[in-house]
């Protein structure tokens, strides 16, 4: 990784330079990585549930982009090639996650009852189940407009569909989740 404070005040060229197409790998990875990493993260954790392993996720997608930067034909899309890395990367581990749990043995144990008594807990508990049980792409859709607050068209780029799937999508996974959001934020009243 360059030194960001190496050559401060001596004189050298500003960095990052300001045209992306003249940025190596680890200058591009490190720009993109402390503008975006913390968004992408955020986009992976709803998707796969786990903070943990979002961030294994958004790593491998930055691996990918500094391994594949010499062949990136627009480096200004870099972001959006990232984006993509990261939902690839998340499906991914949905789909061995359900390999594993359909082969999975059925263990059994106590049923304890720990009522949780934090309201805004509860809530995002019940958004996040509810979102679990949504179709992928309506799952997919909804994180990326409403959390990642990206268009409808960044999000019909990243999906590799149409706005108008996209606005399906939306509605349709906005229909399903109403029960739960609705009764005055009192979810699965």
């Amino acid at each position: 990784m360059p030194d960001l404070d190496a050559d401060a005040g001596r004189g050298a060229a500003p960095w990052p330079p300001a045209d992306p197409r003249t940025w190596d790998a680890d200058q591009a990875v490190t720009v993109l990585y402390s503008g975006h990493y913390r968004s992408l993260v955020r986009t992976a954790a709803f998707l796969v549930r786990d903070v943990a392993t979002a961030e294994e996720v958004v790593q491998e997608a930055y691996v990918g982009l500094y391994r594949r930067w010499d062949r990136l034909r627009d480096p200004e899309a870099a972001v959006g090639y990232l984006r993509q890395a990261v939902i690839n990367g998340s499906r991914s581990v949905l789909r061995r996650r359900g390999t594993a749990d359909r082969n999975a043995p059925v263990l059994y144990a106590a049923h304890v009852d720990a009522p949780d008594h934090a309201h805004d807990v509860a809530a995002r508990r019940s958004v996040i189940a509810a979102l679990a049980r949504l179709p992928e792409r309506q799952r997919e859709v909804l994180v990326l407009r409403y959390y990642a607050d990206l268009s409808e068209a960044d999000i019909a780029s990243a999906l590799g569909i149409s706005t108008g799937a996209v606005k399906s999508y939306a509605s349709r996974g906005v229909q399903a989740l109403r029960p739960v959001l609705s009764n005055d934020g009192e979810p699965g009243r």
